[in-house]
């Protein structure tokens, strides 16, 4: 994966694809790359986003605590960003928290 930053939009269309084929790491990166070029205003939605990938990945790896952790940490990061009324380029994310929360302990 490119270290490159993708505007908001493919990041989003990118990470998307990477966790419907199966590889959730591989988002991660993508969605990392976006929190680290972006506006401080927008890290929680991104660092929010790439948490629950790694959480996923946990998740497949047979590692349940870190996976909760994550997701967890991922719904709060993202109920934060969700506070502030900022744009979340389409996203809902109250329903992508409640998502990240929902997973918690079902992996």
């Amino acid at each position: 994966m490119s270290e490159e930053p993708l505007p908001p939009e493919d990041t989003l269309e990118a990470a998307r694809g990477l966790v419907e084929a199966g590889r959730p790491f591989a988002a991660h990166e993508v969605l990392e790359a976006r929190w680290k070029a972006g506006p401080n205003e927008e890290r929680d939605l991104w660092q929010g986003l790439a948490q629950v990938c790694v959480a996923i990945t946990h998740a497949a790896r047979g590692n349940q605590v870190g996976a909760d952790r994550l997701f967890d940490r991922a719904a709060q990061r993202l109920e934060a960003f969700a506070a502030t009324g900022r744009w979340a380029y389409g996203l809902d994310l109250p329903v992508v928290a409640e998502r990240a929360r929902t997973h918690v302990g079902s992996f």
